[in-house]
C-alpha cells in the first residue's frame, strides 16, 4: 500500500470513528452530575418497551422489503439482460425517479392513491409502508443487481443450463443467483439501512417505527438519544453482518463452471 493510500485510509477511518466515539462519551455522562461515567442511558433504553417493539417492527419491515425487492427485481433484470437489453436504460431512468421525488410528496400521493384499500394493507406498516420503502429501495437494488449481471455472461450461463435440461426458474435459482450473490447482498444491505433509518414517510403515515422512537427519545433526553443512536447503529451493522454471513454460508459451495468440448 502506498503512503498516500494509507493516509487517505486513516483519514476516512477518523471521519467515520470520531463522531461515534464523541457520541459514546456523551452518552455515558451522568444525568445528575454531567460527568463521566454512567451507563444509565443505555439501561433506560434497553428497558424501554417501545425500543424493542419499534425495533421489531422496523426489522420485520426491512426483511419484507428485501424479499419483495429481490423477488420483483432479480427476474426483471435477468430478463432485460437476456432478452431486451435495450430496455436497460429505460429501467435505469425509472430507477432515478425516487431520487427526484421528495419522500413527503411520495407518501402524500401514496396515502391518497391507496385510500379505501383494505385495512390489512392501509392500516399496517407491512402494507402501505412496505410499498413506499420498496420504491425507495428500488434504485439501490436495481443498480446493484445491474452491476452484478453485467459482470457475468448471462447468455452463456443460461444456454449451458438449458442445454442440460434446466427450466427457467431452476436456471435463475441454481445458476444465476449464485453468481450475483454479492450484488444481491449489497442491495439488501442498502435496503436494510434505508428502512432502519427512514423517518419522514413513517412519521407522515403515523406508524411507530424505530426512527420515530429515536426522534421521540431525542426530544426528551439527549443522553438517551445518544445511547439509542449508537445502539441502533450497532444493531444495523449486526444485521448487515448476519446477512453477509448467511449469504456466504449458503453460497460458499455454489460455483458455476462452464466447460467446452474437448
Amino acid at each position: 500500500m502506498s503512503a498516500s493510500a494509507f493516509v487517505w485510509l486513516v483519514l476516512a477511518g477518523l471521519y467515520f470513528l470520531v463522531p461515534l466515539v464523541a457520541t459514546f462519551f456523551f452518552s455515558i455522562r451522568s444525568v445528575q452530575t454531567n460527568k463521566c461515567c454512567s451507563f444509565a442511558a443505555y439501561t433506560a433504553v434497553v428497558h424501554n418497551g417501545d425500543f424493542w417493539h419499534t425495533l421489531r417492527v422496523s426489522f420485520v419491515l426491512a426483511l419484507e422489503v428485501i424479499v419483495i425487492c429481490l423477488v420483483l427485481i432479480v427476474p426483471t433484470v435477468y430478463w432485460v439482460h437476456l432478452k431486451v437489453p435495450k430496455l436497460r436504460p429505460v429501467i435505469g431512468f425509472l430507477a432515478l425517479i425516487p431520487f427526484v421525488v421528495p419522500p413527503i410528496v411520495m407518501v402524500v400521493g401514496l396515502l391518497k392513491v391507496y385510500r379505501g384499500a383494505p385495512s390489512w394493507f392501509y392500516d399496517r406498516p407491512s402494507g402501505i409502508l412496505a410499498a413506499a420503502y420498496v420504491i425507495l429501495a428500488f434504485p439501490y437494488m436495481f443498480f446493484s443487481l445491474d452491476a452484478g449481471f453485467r459482470a457475468i455472461d448471462v447468455h452463456t450461463l443460461t444456454e449451458a443450463s438449458q442445454s442440460l435440461g434446466a427450466s427457467w426458474p431452476r436456471t435463475l435459482v441454481k445458476v444465476i443467483l449464485p453468481n450475483i450473490r454479492a450484488a444481491a447482498l449489497a442491495g439488501s444491505f442498502l435496503a436494510l439501512a434505508i428502512v432502519m433509518g427512514e423517518f419522514t414517510i413513517a412519521n407522515l403515515a403515523q406508524f411507530h417505527t424505530f426512527p420515530i422512537f429515536i426522534q421521540f427519545v431525542g426530544e426528551s433526553d439527549p443522553y438517551q438519544a445518544s445511547a439509542v443512536t449508537l445502539v441502533s447503529f450497532g444493531i444495523t451493522w449486526l444485521a448487515m453482518s448476519s446477512l453477509l454471513f448467511i449469504g456466504r454460508k449458503r453460497g460458499g459451495g455454489a460455483t458455476t463452471q462452464i466447460a467446452g468440448a474437448r
